[in-house]
């Protein structure tokens, strides 16, 4: 018997319109990619209630969603918003560097030759 305001999380995610289909949902939980209040979902039966906070990593973004509602029917986009609170950090900016990122280590002009460097070389060997 399920206990009242708590649901499963491949439903939930469902419902939420995190991913497509509840298998979908199922697999993402078996696959370690989504957390409940910090310890991994082992099975898509975990039970999620509101005021738990999700960690949900998909396609090369992480969200962290905090659970406001269980949900009973897999509705519209606006009706979905309102069981979870977005509370993911912004995504960076395309074409800026992340801040952590590693500056390149060798000098620029210093890797590959260059098109035009390879046919010198050539020519140069050619010439013997």
């Amino acid at each position: 018997m399920v206990a009242e305001g708590r649901q499963r999380i491949d439903k939930w995610l469902f419902f939420s319109r995190a991913v497509k289909s509840r298998s979908l949902a199922a697999k993402l939980v078996v696959a370690g990619r989504v957390r409940i209040n910090r310890d991994k979902a082992a099975q898509a039966s975990d039970m999620v209630r509101p005021g738990d906070v999700l960690t949900i990593t998909l396609e090369r973004r992480i969200f962290i969603w905090k659970v406001l509602g269980t949900g009973t029917r897999r509705g519209p986009a606006e009706e979905a918003r309102t069981l979870y609170e977005d509370m993911s950090p912004p995504p960076a900016p395309k074409g800026e560097a992340v801040p952590d990122a590693i500056p390149a280590l060798r000098e620029a002009g210093s890797g590959r030759p260059t098109k035009k460097q390879r046919r010198e070389t050539d020519r140069l060997i050619g010439e013997d």
